[in-house]
Parts: structure tokens; C-alpha cells; sequence
């Protein structure tokens, strides 16, 4: 997907790989080796360097199939690295877990970072669960940053039936979210609390090339998010220490700390309690396939405790330039989020008073508010209803025909066709909140 428009980012690198020949450097030599200081000389090199999902590569990384990674603490190589793995996507059934009921300051309303959402997931006892260690056996132990140590691995060419790289890591930079260690593991965590495709692998490859040989029991290493009320954790493991890219899912479950049950009576209910809206003048139809993203967006939103401009939607979760316009403008849609100018004017988003009341309420009730937020507009409605009686999706056509009944302005037929995605997107999502057994 190309981007609209150069984040401070995409044209401090280009400026960068201009300087340095990076791209001549690489053609000729195969990686390239840039200091934290060449980097500051455009950018703080933290901001610079942290793209925690493929779609945070600047486009030139991008469009020449180039990625980076940290080699001691001050150095960074520059290659056709393989280094994300993309989230399996296997339908996981939601196990409903309570934290004890003496816990008063855990407010499962109002988990604002990732932190906090370890801490629910451990009283609540996720954690062990999920580990299969008991409770009282179980201990935090380290996290924060801490140096690497000293190792080397192979990781792949992007390109298939290329030779690996090898790469040597020499007191780099880690960073661990938490620690757990038990009778017979210790397990590394990584949490999140955006979603997204992918992720980098090095945040749990080189924490556990750290700790593997510092203690005689089996290191895990789990990947952890927590969105809309759900955890979601999956236990990887590296079955070659020495290959980055020998990483394989061992399981994966989701919990809730609330209760999740929605039947299909409830969102019957709330289609035919809701009254049509006028489709809004100024912003345009959805282009935003995943409305998980949407209710995600507003968490991180509100969860920032600032106004976000565009530049760190992009840069700080895993959306690109295009992307970010259009989730953002989805949730503006829906009457969610607003846009406002800075005094620089860039665009910049805080949640409405409606979309702050829907992120407060219990999971069942939210949900259903974003339901109602969704089906307020006639083609989503229509569409959810066409679909009840034929109990069949409907198809990009149906859609496209629908919009052309609802006369949706400023909006061609090419358009429409791309758009119709979003509607079956959100219905599909509508649907799937039916989980009576």
C-alpha cells in the first residue's frame, strides 16, 4: 500500500540514505552498519527506529525490501532481513476468568496500558493458567531494559533462496514488558494493547537469547494484547536458538475477565431500537475493513492522554499514512473521535463525550453501542437485515446496490466497489459478537 504523504520519518531516512549510499553500500556489501549518532543527526534514533510492524517501515525501506535491526548500543544493521512473523489467525474460543474479589484497584473498565493489563491478567490468574504453573509457585521477576549480552544468529533473506545473514549482537539494547518465572519455566512476555498483522520478532528472539543461557530451566517466550476487553496470548518458541526465523506457535487462547455473552436477541434488539442518521456531509463513507481496529483506535486514543496527530497514529501503531486516514476518519464517522487543529496545523484526534461513555461501559453493553453507532447508518443496517433473512453475507454487488439506494454522495462506483468491503467487515463483526451456545 503506498503512502499519501512523508512522515517526519519517511524523510528523515530518505535524507539519511542519501547522505550515506545506503542503498549502494547495501547492493555492494549486503547490509550496512549506521551509529546511533549518523542517525541523530536527522532524528532521535529511538523514533527513528522502533517499527514494531512491517507497515512502520518508511517507504524506502519498504519499496527496496529493506529492514533493521539493533547490534550493540549505539549500532544498527541494515538488510533484507526476514523480521516479522505474521499473527496466526485461527478462530480461539474466549475462556471467562474473575479477578478475586477482594482486588479494588484493578478497574478492568479502565486498563490503560500494558502494564496494567499484565497485572489484571496475573490476579486474575491468565497468566498462570495459560503457563500451567501454579499460582503460588508463580513470581515476577525481571523486566525493564537490561543489555543484551553477546550472541550471534542467522536471520533469512526476504527474498527466497537467498543465504541467510549471519549477525552479531554485542550488548544491545532489551527491553522485557515482564517476567514470570515458576517452578519449571521462565517465560518472557511482550505486551501490546494495539492490533495488528505482525510483529518483530527480535522483541522476543533477543530476550530470549538473553536468558536462555543464564538459567537451567526451559525459557518461554509469550506474546501478549489485551483489546475491547479481550486478551489474546500465544506462546512462541524458537526451535533452532541460533535462527531468528525458526519461530513456531506452541498455542494460543483468548480470555476475558468479563462476561462476554451477546446472543443474536440482543442485536436484534438493538437493530430495530435504532433510528436512521443522516450520512454525514463532511466526512467520508468507511474505508476500514477491520472494525476491531476502529474500537482499537479509540482505545489507544484514549489510553494516551493527549490529543494524537496523524504522525503518531503512523509512527506508534501499526497503521501506515493511508491507513491512519482512514480508521481515523471511520471512527469520526461514527461520531467517535474528533479532529481538531494544533498550532501547527496538523490534524489531531481525542475521543468524543459519546465515544468516552461507550469505552466506559462493561464489554456486552459497549459492544452493543458500537452495534447501534454502526446500524444508525442506512446501508449497514440494511445490509445486517438482508443478511438475517437469507442468512447469507452478502456479496460487494449487494453492497455497491445499496449504497447507490442510499444515494451516498460524493462517491463513484469504483469507490463503492472498494468501500463495499467495509460494510461486509462490520457486519461480519456485528455476526460474529453472537456467541450463545
Amino acid at each position: 500500500m503506498s503512502r499519501t504523504d512523508n512522515t517526519k520519518n519517511e524523510i528523515a531516512w530518505e535524507k539519511l540514505f542519501y547522505e550515506y549510499k545506503i542503498l549502494e553500500q547495501i547492493a555492494e556489501n549486503g547490509k550496512f552498519v549506521i551509529s546511533a549518532n549518523q542517525i541523530k543527526e536527522v532524528r532521535e534514533p529511538r523514533l527513528m527506529t522502533k517499527f514494531d510492524h512491517h507497515i512502520n517501515l518508511p517507504e524506502i525501506f519498504d519499496k527496496n525490501k529493506l529492514a533493521i535491526l539493533p547490534i550493540t548500543r549505539g549500532e544498527y544493521v541494515i538488510g533484507h532481513f526476514d523480521i516479522y512473523h505474521s499473527f496466526e489467525k485461527e478462530p480461539v474460543d474466549i475462556t471467562r476468568v474473575q479477578l478475586p474479589a477482594y482486588v479494588q484497584s484493578l478497574n478492568i473498565d479502565n486498563i490503560t496500558s500494558e502494564a496494567i493489563a499484565l497485572n489484571a491478567a496475573v490476579a486474575s490468574g491468565i497468566i498462570a493458567e495459560f503457563l500451567e504453573e501454579e499460582p503460588g509457585s508463580l513470581f515476577s521477576t525481571v523486566s525493564g531494559r537490561m543489555g543484551s549480552g553477546s550472541f550471534s544468529f542467522h536471520v533469512n533473506h526476504i527474498a527466497k533462496g537467498q543465504p541467510s545473514y549471519c549477525i552479531n549482537v554485542d550488548r544491545s539494547q532489551v527491553e522485557i514488558d515482564a517476567a514470570y518465572e515458576g517452578i519449571n519455566y521462565l517465560s518472557l512476555f511482550e505486551a501490546k494493547r494495539d492490533l495488528a498483522d505482525d510483529f518483530l520478532v527480535r522483541q522476543l528472539y533477543y530476550p530470549f537469547r538473553l536468558w536462555k543461557d543464564r538459567v537451567s530451566k526451559e525459557v518461554k517466550t509469550v506474546f501478549l494484547i489485551y483489546s475491547n476487553g479481550i486478551y489474546r496470548v500465544m506462546e512462541y518458541a524458537f526451535d533452532d536458538v541460533n535462527n531468528y526465523n525458526s519461530l513456531r506457535l506452541v498455542k494460543q487462547k483468548r480470555y476475558s475477565i468479563e462476561d462476554t455473552t451477546i446472543t443474536m436477541e440482543d442485536i436484534l434488539s438493538v437493530l430495530d431500537q435504532t433510528d436512521p442518521v443522516l450520512e454525514p456531509d463532511n466526512i467520508p463513507f468507511p474505508q476500514a475493513n477491520s472494525f476491531e481496529r476502529v474500537i482499537n483506535l479509540c482505545e489507544l486514543i484514549k489510553s494516551s492522554n493527549e490529543e494524537l496527530t496523524k504522525d503518531k497514529v503512523t509512527e506508534n501503531y501499526a497503521f501506515d499514512e493511508r491507513q491512519s486516514n482512514y480508521y481515523t476518519d471511520a471512527a469520526r464517522y461514527l461520531g467517535l473521535i474528533e479532529r481538531s487543529y494544533n498550532e501547527k496545523r496538523e490534524p489531531v484526534y481525542t475521543l468524543t463525550s459519546k465515544g468516552l461513555k461507550i469505552l466506559s461501559f462493561d464489554f456486552k453493553h459497549r459492544q452493543l453501542e458500537f452495534c447501534k453507532c454502526i446500524l444508525q447508518h442506512t446501508v449497514f443496517a440494511k445490509a445486517l437485515t438482508r443478511y438475517l433473512k437469507t442468512g447469507v453475507m452478502l456479496t460487494k454487488p449487494d453492497v455497491v446496490q445499496l449504497m447507490k439506494e442510499a444515494k451516498i454522495k460524493r462517491i463513484n462506483e469504483n469507490t463503492m466497489d472498494r468501500r463495499s468491503s467495509s460494510v461486509i467487515g462490520w457486519i461480519n463483526w456485528i455476526v460474529s459478537l453472537n456467541n450463545e451456545t
